[in-house]
């Protein structure tokens, strides 16, 4: 039997000679990244631990999470982190950059390579072709420090894609509808990786926004092969140099497996107050809403909220509700910029706030007591969004 592209990058990285208790491995990681949410705590260790440099091919500190100037420490902690960043060798990415898991997609990811992130949601980045996994500030100073990273042996769940998405579909609902199959346990100890032939179908955004979602199914991470698609979108950011093809073998063996047809994928929407509790949109047609925030590293690329901006060109949203968009980062508010659709948004009356993770972990934005707010986000957990009693529906942009 062939194998899949999950054993393919794990077996290059498993350093050989290395001893590790039955079930476990020991990977060598090739990028690390943390943000200002825990890059504090990080370089204390790395500190304490006499590590002169980062030992990593590379790494990199965001300041993604107390990007604001008003936010309490926020700039006393930015001069810290990118002095830091400097003493270390890492790079520094600065407020209002954008949001880490977005910024590294395009700046920074490769396909093949591991990547060990200091944040839940670092699975984004299998997107693009490599297994990315989230660990603790102390995993991943032990990575920076050269140190592989250990990890029980995870089982691969191949994601077989057939069809294509109809008609404003996105992402979002291709990754709420595994939701709704699976849970929030439903990936615990896997890999998701996807594969087939509806695989060609989906833009880069879309398959990042389903790497993401990963992290709410428990799953160590999530990941797509490398196609010309990939290689469209790492030419788009001016590193085509870094694109290589990847795929599974076409009789690879998988631990389990699941077949969706994305053709027959709806737009769909999590309920308040957990991300699996999914049912079509058409069955919450009619709730009032109060607040709609779209963007957020699960849906904050230009194509997103470009695809938002269509429907609301020549629109206004209505007075009593509030309309936040988030781009995910300052490359995508250029595109959006370059191509009218700022202006689109803006027009319909769209609060523009900058490319950080705010409202989506209730540093800015929170609604109003005992109201509904429907976001690109993904997680909508009591209280995350800042308020307590707040009804957090999830769904993607066009939905939104």
């Amino acid at each position: 039997m062939g194998r899949s592209l999950t054993q393919k990058i794990l077996e290059a990285h498993v350093p050989q000679g290395r001893a590790a208790p039955a079930g476990e491995l020991e990977l060598q990681i090739d990028h690390a990244l943390v943000h200002d949410g825990r890059a504090v705590l990080v370089f204390q260790q790395l500190e304490a631990m006499g590590v002169e440099r980062a030992r990593t091919e590379l790494a990199v500190c965001y300041v993604d999470h107390l990007a604001l100037p008003s936010a309490y420490g926020a700039p006393e902690t930015a001069r810290f982190l990118r002095a830091a960043a400097a003493r270390f060798g890492l790079w520094f990415s600065a407020p209002g950059n954008g949001i880490c898991h977005q910024v590294h997609a395009e700046r920074f990811a490769s396909p093949g390579r591991t990547l060990l992130g200091a944040d839940s949601h670092a699975c984004t980045a299998g997107g693009v072709g490599l297994l990315a996994l989230a660990g603790s500030p102390l995993e991943v100073t032990r990575a920076l420090a050269g140190r592989p990273h250990r990890l029980r042996a995870p089982r691969v769940l191949g994601v077989r894609l057939i069809g294509a998405l109809p008609p404003w579909g996105g992402g979002k609902d291709v990754g709420l509808e595994l939701l709704r199959r699976l849970g929030v346990r439903g990936g615990r100890g896997r890999v998701l990786e996807f594969f087939g032939p509806g695989v060609e179908s989906l833009s880069l955004p879309a398959r990042l926004t389903m790497a993401n979602l990963a992290a709410e199914l428990g799953a160590a991470s999530a990941l797509f092969p490398s196609d010309e698609r990939t290689r469209a979108f790492l030419r788009a950011q001016g590193r085509d140099a870094d694109w290589r093809a990847l795929a599974a073998d076409d009789d690879a063996s998988f631990d389990e497996r699941l077949e969706l047809d994305l053709g027959r994928v709806e737009p769909m929407v999590a309920l308040p107050h957990r991300p699996d509790r999914v049912v079509p949109l058409r069955e919450v047609s009619g709730t009032r809403v109060h607040q709609v925030c779209i963007g957020s590293c699960t849906n904050g690329w230009a194509g997103d909220l470009a695809r938002a901006a269509a429907l609301l060109a020549g629109r206004k949203v209505q007075p009593d509700l509030a309309l936040i968009v988030v781009p995910g980062s300052r490359r995508a508010h250029a595109t959006l910029a370059a191509s009218g659709a700022l202006e689109a948004l803006v027009g319909a009356g769209a609060r523009l706030l900058d490319s950080y993770c705010g409202p989506c972990i209730g540093a800015a934005e929170a609604p109003a007591p005992d109201s509904v707010s429907l976001r690109s986000h993904s997680r909508n957990l009591p209280g995350r969004s800042g308020t307590a009693d707040a009804r957090v529906y999830l769904a993607g942009p066009e939905a939104c």
